[in-house]
């Protein structure tokens, strides 16, 4: 969408990495005007690549559950939450005890262990980082995490490099 002012952080959290997938070296950004880089993102990044991101929604919800990717601005009402915030927000989110009408489901912000809380769960434990992804299944009343485990990705990892190498 043209977000510029967030580029330094979205290329320390993984744009780096997606930006070498297109086929551009990162450093080709770091001298530039904000302009020139998002210029330079566009001419890389196939239209339908921004199309189908573009398609994706900030929330989604079933049951008692409201599933966004950072979490929400506390006192807001759920249906006049802000992108930003949706996007975002970590405090004064994470340290809210704020009973939501709905258990939030959130990434963005890494931690150990899934955080469980009356009004919320964190499912980000860092696979870019440290490979254990973690999911939340849910069925009815019924709730349980699938989650990797960071010696099955460095088992992973060297089975690709053992591969790349061959």
């Amino acid at each position: 969408a043209g977000e510029t002012a967030i580029l330094p952080d979205w290329l320390r959290f993984g744009g780096a990495d997606c930006l070498r997938s297109y086929g551009v070296d990162p450093s080709q950004l770091e001298s530039r005007s904000r302009s020139s880089a998002l210029r330079i993102l566009r001419q890389a990044i196939p239209k339908e690549h921004v199309n189908f991101l573009s398609g994706f929604v900030d929330t989604a919800s079933f049951g008692r559950y409201l599933f966004v990717h950072a979490g929400i601005r506390p006192g807001v009402p759920l249906s006049h939450q802000q992108p930003q915030d949706l996007r975002w927000i970590r405090l004064p989110f994470l340290d809210d005890e704020t009973d939501h009408g709905r258990t939030i489901v959130h990434g963005h912000t890494i931690t150990d262990e899934v955080a469980v809380r009356s009004n919320r769960i964190g499912l980000d434990t860092g696979a870019y980082r440290t490979g254990v992804l973690t999911a939340l299944g849910v069925e009815g009343d019924d709730r349980w995490y699938l989650q990797t485990s960071a010696s099955e990705a460095a088992d992973q990892a060297e089975r690709v490099a053992n591969y790349q190498h061959a």
